[in-house]
């Protein structure tokens, strides 16, 4: 007799910070999705395969819904709705302490009639129980969600029980990935994530969030030394002099930590080559929409 198994399509929707990656990360066990006190950090429709038993999750850790005002904007937003109409099971994140605001409340809307609707409140262990208990019974008047989860991303707290929930909603299917746990971001990408997540780290009050991480090539040499070749656009010169710093002594930093990331990630000796490029209309490029998955309207 065949055994049953079952796969399916989570999407992780939710406004801007409210720890999203963060989520995704803990659940992978690693680093799969960029982390950043800068709103609107993740561009990409980024898939993480997770085995729960014999049960196959791959969450869809989709961009931060926003009030769009740029074509990149309206690229994430529309992203992230696209990744809700395909799921099997859609989980709202949403930061405990800031409730339930009008994005929260606009983002319910649009999916409310979806049939396996769950919630995260993140960051639960902020904020006293009591303050919790409004917020799920509100979120209970406002849709019919199959579980409301008090959880830490950060902490790893309540992360079990709410994996085993979601693999119980998942269809009886043939495994659609390998069953193994993995990331199907493109390496090319997931190197530009790695570099992006260190210029908002270390420059998140002086620069705005206008600026794109291209990986251009990649090369080995004859030692197995990985030569990593990554354009930084921003929008003036100012931008790039904040970027390179004095000296060049800010993108010196944002380069070792980035390599050290890369080399630690994937086992391998690496050298990052670097170059600030100022392109002001690189939002309007496709081709800077095309690598992170987004559709250029």
């Amino acid at each position: 007799m065949t055994k049953k198994t079952y796969s399916g399509f989570i999407a992780i929707v939710g406004p801007t910070n409210a720890g999203k990656s963060t989520l995704m990360n803990q659940i992978m066990g690693r680093k799969v999705s960029i982390v950043s006190h800068k709103v609107q950090t993740t561009r990409t429709r980024l898939r993480a395969v997770k085995m729960v038993g014999d049960r196959q999750l791959i969450f869809v850790d989709t961009p931060g819904v926003f009030k769009p005002a740029r074509r990149l904007d309206r690229a994430m937003v529309g992203a992230a709705m696209d990744a809700v109409s395909d799921a099997d099971a859609i989980l709202l994140v949403i930061d405990a302490q800031k409730g339930i605001t009008d994005t929260v409340r606009n983002l319910v809307a649009k999916i409310k009639e979806h049939k396996n609707l769950f919630v995260a409140l993140n960051k639960a262990d902020a904020i006293r129980k009591q303050d919790l208990l409004p917020i799920a019974a509100e979120l209970s008047q406002m849709a019919e969600f199959k579980e409301i989860f008090m959880i830490s991303a950060l902490k790893n707290d309540g992360v079990k029980q709410m994996l085993d929930s979601l693999a119980s909603v998942m269809p009886e299917s043939p495994y659609l990935f390998d069953t193994k746990d993995a990331s199907d971001v493109p390496d090319a990408l997931y190197l530009s994530e790695l570099t992006r997540e260190k210029i908002y780290k270390y420059i998140h009050q002086e620069l705005p969030y206008h600026i794109n991480v291209l990986t251009e090539k990649v090369e080995v040499d004859d030692e197995g030394v990985l030569d990593i070749y990554q354009k930084i656009s921003v929008q003036n010169e100012a931008h790039k002099k904040i970027v390179i710093g004095r000296g060049g002594a800010q993108l010196k930093q944002i380069g070792t930590a980035a390599r050290h990331d890369i080399q630690d990630q994937w086992g391998v000796n690496a050298r990052l080559h670097l170059f600030v490029r100022v392109e002001p209309d690189w939002e309007n490029k496709a081709e800077n929409y095309e690598e992170q998955g987004l559709e250029f309207k």
